[in-house]
């Protein structure tokens, strides 16, 4: 089996002498940077207009339990009724 230190020495060894010709005022995000942005901006849109489609379906009001026994018990000591547990 080869040995990789020594690839790895010399990879290392060009990838830093190409970061020395990197002006450092200058270095920008580039092109990658901005498709990532847009990508997740992209996404983050998507994801609220569905959570807003799904927000619209849900009905808030409690309607009343038409399937229950009608059963209520004064189990707390103010004497409120409760539905019964079941």
């Amino acid at each position: 089996m080869p040995d990789m230190s020594a690839s790895a020495s010399l990879a290392m060894t060009h990838l830093a002498t190409l970061a020395q010709e990197v002006d450092e005022d200058k270095v920008t995000p580039g092109v990658l940077g901005f498709i990532v942005f847009a990508a997740m901006a992209l996404a983050v849109w998507a994801l609220m207009k569905s959570m807003s489609k799904h927000m619209g379906k849900v009905d808030f009001k409690e309607s009343p339990d038409e399937g229950g026994s009608g059963k209520e018990t004064t189990d707390s000591p103010s004497g409120k009724t409760s539905p019964a547990k079941g």
